[in-house]
C-alpha cells in the first residue's frame, strides 16, 4: 500500500507491507537537515545525555519509546564508526564496544550458572534436613551423606549410620508411633521457618522479588519500566528466598524464578556498559539473552532456552539478540555443569534412558494425556486467577505472612503421610519418569518377576504388577488430588514461586498412572486386536515412564500454552531424542485443547490481572472502530495540550510541564491553523530549559521560545529567544481520524510507539497513546477498561 504523508514541513511517499514483520518505507522532501531526517527526532544535543537529580529517561511505569532507542542507538553508533577513522585508540574503543554484548553475554552466563548451581546444592540440602542430618558433616544433603560412607550397601543405600532422622537422633529409636510423630511434627516445624523466612524476607527487603517473575519480564521486554524489579536487592533476595520457599516443601518450582534471576544478572551487567546502560531498547536485548540463559540453568535445556524466549517471554528478538542468547545459554549450560549439583554428570535431575520404542497405537493414550494437560490447563488458570483476584481485592491480601503459613502448613501436614508428596517435587518426578529395571527398588517397580527369565538387564519384558504397584498407585492418585488442588493456592502468594515443576508433577503422576494401566491392559489382554500386532508375551511392550514424561510435556503446555520449546526442554531435559512425536502430539493437543476454553496462558492471565500494558502480538483485533473513535480529546475533554512553534514563551513550557504528566506535545504552526510541525518529548524539554538558563545568558521567563528554522529578528529590549528545533521531532508518526484501530493497533504493536498522532489534511486533531489502545481493546472485550495501569 502506498500512503502519502504529511510530516512536519515535508512530504513523504510512503509504503507499508502487512507481513510478519511491519514494513513502512518513507522517502520525500523535507526542510530539515539530513541528519535530522535520517534519525527522526534530529540529532539530539549532548546535554540530553546529562543527568538531573529530578529528571529520568522514563518515569516508573511508563513505556519506552522504541523508535527513539533505536534512532539513539544508530546515532552513537555512527559517531563510533566515524570516529574510529581518526587515530588507533579511537578504533580500538570501536572494537571494544563491539565486542561489549558478547563480553556481558559471558558475564550472564557464568554468573546466572554459578547462582543455579548453588541453589540446587541448597535446596537439596535444606529439603533433607527436614527428615535429618548428616552426622559426619551437617553440610551434606542425604544422598552425599550416603555416598561418602564406606557402611552403604546397594540394597540399603538409602540408609547408612552417618544419616539420621531427627527422632532417631534425639530418643535413640527409629521405629514406632514416637518415632514418627516426633518426625512428623519437625518436618511441619521446619517447613514453617522456612517459609516465614522466606516471605519476611521478601516481605522486608524486596517486594519485588515475589512470585515467578515471568509475566513482569514479558512486560519489561515489551518496553514498559518497572524501576527495582530487576535490581540488585531483588537478585539477592530472590536468590536465598527461593531456596528457602522450594526447601519448605511447598508446590512450586524454581524454574521461572531461575529466569528472574538470570534478568537480574543481565540488568546488573548492562550497568557496566553505557552502550546499554542508557539505551532502553539495547537493555531489553541483553534480558531476552538472559531469559534464555535462566531456562538454561533451570532445565539444562539451552536450545530450549533459546527457544522459550523467543516464543514465550521476547517481544523485540533480532537475529543478533539470537546468536548472543545462542552463546549465554551455552556458557550458563557450561557452568552448571562444571558445578554439576545432581552429582550424575548431567545437567538436571530427570535425565532417563529408555530401551523401546514406542508404537503407533499408543499415540492414542499420548493424545489423551494432552486432553487431560488442556482440561488441567484450563482448571488452572481459571480457578487461580480467580482466587488472586479474591486476594487483591478482599482483606486476604492484607496479610500475606499470615497466609503463607496457612498454605505452608495445610502442605505439610498433608505431604508428610504420603511418601510422593512428601519428597521434594523434583525427586518425584525424577521417580515417575525412569524406567524400571532389574535394580530399582522403588514400589513402582514391584512387579511379579518370572523366576525363569534370562533376560540382559535392560530389556525386561512386561510382567503382573504386584501388591507395591497397587498400593503406589493409591498413594499417586491421592497425590495427583493434593497437588492439582494446593498448587492452585501456592501460586501467586508472597513468596518466588514457578509453576513449570508443579505442572510437570501433575503430568508425570497422571502419566505413570496411565502408563501402568496401558502396560498390564498389553500384558494381560495382549490377544486384543490393539495389542496384538505390536505386543508379543514375554516382550518389553510399554514404558510407564514415557507416559509420565508425555503426561508432564500435556500438563506443562496446558497451564503456559508453549509448543515447539516445550517439546525442545523435554527431549534436552530426558535426553528422550527418540521421543519427540509422542511429544509433539500431546504438546499440540494440549493446547488446542485449553484454547478452545481460552486463549491466555497462565503468564498472560497474570498480566491481565496486574493491568500491567502489554500488547500481546499474538491477540488478534477484529472490532470495526476507527482511529477518531479511540483519539484524545473526546467531546467535552479539554482542549490539546500543544506548543505553537515561534509565540510559547519559557514560562508558558514550564508551566505545561508542571500542571500535566504527559510524556510530550505536539507542535503547531499556530492554535488558529493547528497545523502540526512535530512532537517534542517532555523530558527533552525540561533538560533543554534547565541547561539554557545555567548555560546561555539573557534566557529569562518571558523568552520567546522557537521551534523554527529561523529566528526573526528581535527589538534590542527583548530577553534572549530560546531556539529548541534541534530537540523537535519532525516526523511523529501520524495517522488520519479515519485509519481503522485493527491497523492502530498493529502498528502499536510492531512498531512499539508510545503515541501516534491523528490528523486530518495535515491539521492536527487529537492523539492516541498506547494507554488508550489498550483501554479501547478492553473496552472491546467488555473488561474494565480502567485496570490497565500505568502510574
Amino acid at each position: 500500500a502506498i500512503i502519502f504523508a504529511f510530516f512536519g514541513n515535508g512530504i513523504y511517499i510512503c509504503s507499508y507491507q502487512m507481513s510478519q514483520n511491519f514494513i513502512m518505507i518513507c522517502a520525500g522532501v523535507s526542510g530539515a537537515t539530513p541528519t535530522e531526517e535520517m534519525n527522526g527526532a534530529g540529532n539530539l544535543m549532548d546535554f540530553l545525555d546529562e543527568p538531573f537529580p529530578d529528571v529520568s529517561t522514563y518515569e516508573d511505569f511508563h513505556t519506552i519509546d522504541w523508535l527513539r532507542e533505536k534512532s539513539r542507538d544508530t546515532d552513537r553508533h555512527r559517531k563510533i564508526t566515524s570516529k574510529s577513522r581518526e587515530s588507533f585508540w579511537e578504533l580500538v574503543k570501536s572494537l571494544l564496544d563491539a565486542w561489549s554484548g558478547w563480553v556481558v553475554m559471558l558475564l550472564i552466563g557464568l554468573l546466572s550458572g554459578t547462582l543455579a548451581g548453588v541453589i540446587d546444592l541448597a535446596v537439596d540440602w535444606m529439603t533433607d534436613l527436614k527428615e535429618g542430618v548428616c552426622l559426619s558433616a551437617f553440610w551434606y544433603s542425604h544422598e552425599q551423606c550416603c555416598w561418602t560412607s564406606n557402611e552403604t550397601t546397594f540394597d540399603d543405600r538409602d540408609k547408612c549410620p552417618q544419616w539420621q532422622k531427627w527422632a532417631e537422633l534425639m530418643t535413640g529409636h527409629s521405629e514406632g508411633a514416637g518415632p514418627y510423630v516426633l518426625n512428623y511434627f519437625l518436618y511441619v516445624l521446619w517447613a514453617l521457618l522456612f517459609s516465614f523466612l522466606a516471605v519476611s524476607l521478601v516481605r522486608v527487603f524486596a517486594p519485588y522479588a515475589c512470585g515467578s517473575g515471568i509475566p513482569e519480564i514479558k512486560t519489561i521486554l515489551s518496553g514498559f519500566i518497572i524501576r527495582g524489579y530487576l535490581g540488585k536487592w531483588t537478585l539477592l533476595i530472590k536468590t536465598v528466598t527461593l531456596v528457602l520457599a522450594v526447601s519448605s516443601g511447598l508446590s512450586l518450582g524454581k524454574e521461572g524464578p531461575l529466569v528472574h534471576v538470570a534478568c537480574c544478572c543481565g540488568n546488573l551487567f548492562c550497568s557496566l556498559f553505557s552502550k546499554y546502560s542508557k539505551n532502553e531498547g539495547k537493555r531489553r536485548e541483553v534480558l531476552s539473552a538472559a531469559a534464555a540463559a535462566g531456562v538454561s540453568v533451570a532445565f539444562g535445556a539451552p536450545i530450549g532456552g533459546v527457544l522459550f524466549s523467543l516464543e514465550e517471554v521476547s517481544y523485540y528478538f533480532p537475529l543478533k539478540t539470537l546468536w548472543r542468547s545462542f552463546f549465554a545459554a551455552l556458557v550458563a549450560a557450561f557452568t552448571l555443569r562444571s558445578i554439576n549439583p545432581f552429582g550424575n554428570s548431567r545437567l538436571v535431575l530427570f535425565y532417563v534412558e529408555y530401551h523401546t520404542p514406542w508404537y503407533m497405537a499408543e499415540l492414542v493414550p499420548f493424545i489423551l494425556l494432552g486432553v487431560f494437560g488442556g482440561l488441567w490447563g484450563t482448571l488452572f488458570i481459571r480457578a487461580n486467577i480467580a482466587w488472586c483476584r479474591r486476594r487483591k481485592t478482599t482483606q486476604l491480601g492484607k496479610y500475606p505472612v499470615l497466609e503463607v503459613i496457612a498454605v505452608t502448613g495445610i502442605t505439610a501436614v498433608l505431604a508428610f503421610p504420603n511418601p510422593y508428596t512428601r519428597r521434594s517435587t523434583s525427586e518425584l518426578i525424577s521417580e515417575l519418569f525412569n524406567d524400571c529395571g532389574a535394580l530399582e527398588s522403588s514400589q513402582l517397580c514391584d512387579y511379579v518377576n518370572n523366576p525363569n527369565m534370562s533376560r540382559p538387564v535392560d530389556d525386561i519384558p512386561d510382567r503382573p504388577a504386584g501388591p507395591g504397584v497397587y498400593n503406589a498407585l493409591w498413594q499417586l492418585a491421592l497425590a495427583l488430588i493434593f497437588k492439582i488442588v494446593i498448587t492452585i493456592f501456592t501460586f501467586g502468594m508472597k513468596i518466588p514461586s514457578g509453576l513449570f515443576i508443579p505442572s510437570m508433577a501433575v503430568g508425570a503422576i497422571a502419566g505413570r498412572i496411565v502408563g501402568i494401566a496401558v502396560e498390564q491392559m498389553a500384558y494381560h489382554h495382549h490377544d486384543w486386536i490393539i495389542f496384538k500386532n505390536w505386543c508379543r508375551p514375554g516382550a518389553d511392550c510399554v514404558t510407564p515412564g514415557l507416559y509420565a514424561m508425555v503426561g508432564a510435556a500435556a500438563c506443562l503446555g496446558g497451564v503456559t500454552r508453549m509448543t515447539v520449546s516445550l517439546v525442545v526442554i523435554m527431549f534436552e531435559l530426558t535426553g528422550g531424542l527418540e521421543y519427540i512425536v509422542p511429544l509433539m502430539a500431546a504438546a499440540v493437543t494440549s493446547k488446542w485443547v485449553a484454547d478452545a476454553f481460552g486463549k491466555e496462558g497462565i503468564y498472560e492471565s497474570h498480566i491481565q490481572l496486574n493491568g500491567y500494558p502489554y500488547l500481546d502480538v499474538r491477540d488478534e483485533f477484529t472490532h470495526r472502530t476507527l482511529a477518531t473513535d479511540v483519539m484524545r480529546p473526546r467531546r467535552n475533554d479539554p482542549p490539546l495540550s500543544v506548543l505553537t512553534q515561534d509565540s510559547t514563551t519559557v514560562e508558558d513550557v514550564e508551566t505545561l510541564i508542571k500542571d500535566t504528566d504527559y510524556n510530550g506535545f505536539p507542535v503547531v504552526v499556530s492554535t488558529e491553523s493547528e497545523r502540526l510541525i512535530g512532537f517534542v518529548q517532555r523530558r527533552d524539554l525540561t533538560l533543554a530549559i534547565k541547561n539554557a538558563r545555567q548555560k546561555q545568558d539573557g534566557v529569562v521567563s518571558s523568552s520567546v521560545v522557537y521551534f523554527t528554522e529561523d529566528v526573526p529578528q528581535l527589538p534590542a529590549t527583548n530577553p534572549q529567544p530560546l531556539k529548541l528545533r534541534r530537540i523537535l521531532n519532525l516526523s511523529p508518526f501520524t495517522v488520519t481520524d479515519h485509519t481503522p484501530m485493527e491497523t492502530v493497533v498493529d502498528i502499536f504493536r510492531k512498531l512499539g510507539l508510545r503515541q501516534c498522532l491523528v490528523t486530518r489534511s495535515g491539521r492536527l486533531l487529537g492523539i492516541i497513546t498506547k494507554k488508550d489502545v489498550l483501554r479501547h481493546m478492553a473496552q472491546m472485550m467488555n473488561q474494565d477498561p480502567e485496570s490497565i495501569m500505568f502510574n
